[in-house]
């Protein structure tokens, strides 16, 4: 037997605001609030979602694990700076010239990459 991918839990300073911005750039909504933790996704019986949760310090480290999104024009959501917009910035991984995604971060420095349109998992 398999399991499925449920929901990916995003420690935070702030749940609100940081469930917003993922909101806003996914096109989806908050689902569930509570006061330590508030829940993202397409609707309430669609996987995956995101959690996003109340803890108290900050990370020391990079992120071992970061979000990759597929949009339909990349130009669109970076140099049009639409998630910019949001409250994203530019970061530097180490990802050099002439890489085919770019690379950002949340407001709260969690970095993801918005890449070149796919057409599916390997292309």
């Amino acid at each position: 037997m398999a399991s499925r991918f449920y929901q990916l839990v995003v420690d935070s300073h702030d749940p609100g605001a940081l469930a917003e911005f993922w909101a806003a750039v996914l096109g989806q909504t908050a689902l569930y609030r509570s006061g330590d933790e508030v829940i993202v996704g397409a609707d309430e019986h669609s996987y995956p979602g995101l959690c996003f949760v109340l803890v108290p310090g900050g990370r020391v480290v990079k992120n071992r694990l970061h979000t990759d999104l597929d949009p339909d024009g990349q130009e669109a959501e970076v140099e049009g700076e639409r998630i910019i917009g949001l409250g994203a910035r530019r970061a530097d991984v180490g990802q050099g010239d002439g890489v085919s995604w770019v690379v950002l971060a949340d407001p709260e420095g969690n970095e993801f990459c918005v890449l070149a349109p796919h057409r599916s998992l390997v292309a």
